[in-house]
Formats: C-alpha cells, sequence, structure tokens
C-alpha cells in the first residue's frame, strides 16, 4: 500500500493510466487484432514527440516565460541540410548527422542571443528566429524531396529485438536528461533557476550560462529529431515540424512537469506522448475528424493545468 501511495502521488503515473485506458479502448474495438501493431506504432510515432519534449521541458523548467517555438523550424532545417549533404550516400549518414546538430547549436545560440543582449522575451525572440529559420530551410528546399541514405532509412523504420529502434534513441535521449536533471550540478542549476532567478544569482548559479546551454541543449535536440525524422519519412518535407509545436509543449504539460518552472518530468514527457499518439489512433478508431483531436487535445492541455494549479494552490 505504502508502494502504491507513493506511485499515485508522482505526477507522471496519470499519463501512464491514461496511456493504458486509451490503449484498451482502442484495442476493444478492433477485438484485440491490432494490439501489437498498435504498440509498435506508438512507441515509434512517440519517440519522436519525446525527442523535441525533453528540450522543450528543460526550457520550460527554467520559469515562467521561457519557451521555444522555433522547434519547428530547427526541425524542417537541420533535416532538409543533412539529407541535401548526404546525397543518399551511406558515406555521409555522420557528417549528415553533425551538420544536423551544428544546426541545433547555431539556432539555440541564436535564441539566447535575441534573448539576453537584445532583452525581448523568448516566446517573441524564438518566434522571430522560427521565421528566419524557416525560410532558410525553403530557400535550401527549393521544392526537393531528396531520399535518406538506405542505411539511415532503414535504421529509423526498423526494430531490435521487437522494438522499434526510434523508441530506443528516445530512450537513451530520456535517460540522459534525467541523469542530466536528477545527478549532475547543471540538474540542480536549472532547478534552481526555475524557482527564483534571484536567489540563483544570489546564491553564485552562473544563470545566463546555464540558460545559454539550455536554450541550445534544446535546440539541438529539435535538430535531432528533424535529422531522425526526415530519414523515418522518407525526406524532408518544409511542414514536417509544424505539428510539433503544440505537441512538444503538450507533452511537457501533460507529462507532470510544472509551467511556472522548477520542477522537470521526464518519465512524464514519455508518457504524455505515448498518450498523445494514442488519443490520436482512438480518435481515428472511433471515426472522429481532426478537428475533434485538436478540440480534444486543447481541452486535455487546459484541465491539466487547471488541476495542477489547484494542487499547487491546496499545498502547505
Amino acid at each position: 500500500m505504502t508502494l502504491f501511495h507513493g506511485l499515485m502521488r508522482k505526477p507522471w503515473i496519470w499519463s501512464y493510466l491514461a496511456v493504458a485506458v486509451v490503449w484498451f479502448a482502442t484495442i476493444m474495438v478492433t477485438g484485440g487484432a491490432s494490439a501489437v501493431g498498435l504498440s509498435k506504432a506508438a512507441l515509434t510515432f512517440a519517440a519522436f514527440s519525446v525527442i523535441v519534449g525533453i528540450g522543450q521541458m528543460f526550457v520550460i523548467t527554467l520559469g515562467p516565460g521561457n519557451i521555444d517555438l522555433s522547434v519547428p523550424a530547427t526541425m524542417t532545417l537541420a533535416g532538409t541540410v543533412a539529407l541535401k549533404l548526404m546525397g543518399v550516400d551511406n558515406g555521409m549518414i555522420v557528417p549528415g548527422l553533425l551538420s544536423a546538430l551544428a544546426i541545433g547549436v547555431g539556432v539555440g545560440v541564436c535564441n539566447y542571443g535575441l534573448i539576453k543582449l537584445l532583452r525581448i522575451p523568448p516566446i517573441i525572440a524564438t518566434l522571430a528566429m522560427s521565421f528566419i529559420v524557416q525560410s532558410a530551410a525553403i530557400w535550401t528546399n527549393r521544392g526537393l524531396r531528396i531520399k535518406p541514405p538506405s542505411l539511415l532509412a532503414e535504421f529509423t523504420t526498423s526494430s531490435t529485438l521487437g522494438i522499434p529502434n526510434m523508441a530506443i534513441v528516445a530512450l537513451a535521449v530520456a535517460v540522459i536528461a534525467w541523469v542530466l536533471l536528477e545527478k549532475s550540478l547543471y540538474g540542480r542549476w536549472i532547478t534552481a533557476i526555475g524557482q527564483s532567478m534571484a536567489a540563483a544569482r544570489m546564491a553564485g548559479i552562473p544563470v545566463d550560462g546555464t540558460r545559454f546551454i539550455t536554450y541550445v541543449l534544446c535546440a539541438v535536440l529539435a535538430a535531432l529529431c528533424g535529422y531522425l525524422l526526415a530519414c523515418f519519412s522518407g525526406g524532408a518535407a518544409l511542414n514536417m515540424g509544424a505539428e510539433y509545436l503544440l505537441m512538444s509543449i503538450a507533452v511537457v504539460v501533460i507529462g507532470g512537469t510544472s509551467v511556472a518552472g522548477g520542477d522537470s518530468n521526464v518519465p512524464g514527457v514519455w508518457g504524455a506522448s505515448l498518450f498523445m499518439f494514442l488519443v490520436v489512433s482512438m480518435l481515428n478508431t472511433y471515426g472522429l475528424g481532426a478537428g475533434v483531436r485538436l478540440i480534444m487535445t486543447g481541452l486535455i492541455i487546459i484541465s491539466v493545468i487547471v488541476v495542477a494549479s489547484g494542487r499547487r494552490a491546496r499545498q502547505p
């Protein structure tokens, strides 16, 4: 009972309970015929949301007002440039990956440069940056859809021991993120900044350097996701990152990370990502359209914020 009550107090447990309910509801309609296929699809597509969601989670942990709206554009530019550089050549896989990560670093540096040097609020700075980055992606793409190298396409669409490779990559990213947050000095720094930036400065924490690294980390993870998504989907499209703007924020909030900052939740991002995919699958299975899906997504986010706010208000 003590273990049970301990789990119930974990903010991320509710997303996993919701995953179980939605998965069961979907399987009931199909008579259990698609259980394995649905599970594999959920793990595969949730993996992309996990990667960008973890980057967004780091930024949101910094405190109110911190958010990165350049994630979709960064994904698009990284995927486009990487595929163009690789040119279907298996020998160029590593240079392609490095180019995508370099784009992530560049976008992150520019994002924080606008925030710090020009004193622009993060939401405005990253939104402005997204227009610039998306324009660069359009100029680079020029309407072409270049295929990824065969080895990379096969890796991103295959499984190892029955587990999708994309899920394994996302799990590795999640483990590294958890270690950074829970076991490193950097993790304690961003938590302290999120709880009170003024107090963090007084405590001698390098606030500006920590925030800079965090925005770069978010952009790098977005670039990595764009690289993998372009290879998984058979090419980079100019709208490939569009759905991940809402998704990267939704999985963070639904997963139990505090929108007020100072409290991150890596396991919750996984649970929320699986939940969001399964909700879409359930609605499609029941024959409901995209409009209902978007309305439900918005209502879920609002409900979670209201419940979380009420819970914090009741705490002594």
